[in-house]
Order: C-alpha cells, then structure tokens, then sequence
C-alpha cells in the first residue's frame, strides 16, 4: 500500500514515524524519572513511550 502527499495510507490511517532522540534528551527524560513521586508511567505518558520500554 502506497502513501499520499499527507503520509497516510490509503486506508485513511496514519502510521506513525520512529522518533529519534539525542543523547541529551534521553538523558533528560530518564532522569526526570528519579525525582520524588514521579513514576515512570507518568514521564512515559508525558513524551508517548511506552512504559515497558
């Protein structure tokens, strides 16, 4: 199946691209997960990863 100009399949559903980080924000948002009370379910949310990554 071929994409549009838009990126979308011709389905009408748009996949989604591999995001790509710099070291300095992985660092960034790994250690958001060390403050206190954070969980790093609610850091995982706040940048869409999953959790279990």
């Amino acid at each position: 199946m071929s994409t549009n100009d838009s990126g979308h399949y011709g389905d009408g559903v748009a996949r989604r691209t591999k995001r790509l980080w710099t070291d300095e924000e992985k660092r960034s948002i790994c250690f958001q997960t060390t403050a206190p009370g954070v969980s790093v379910a609610q850091v995982a949310r706040r940048y869409a990863v999953n959790a279990n990554l």
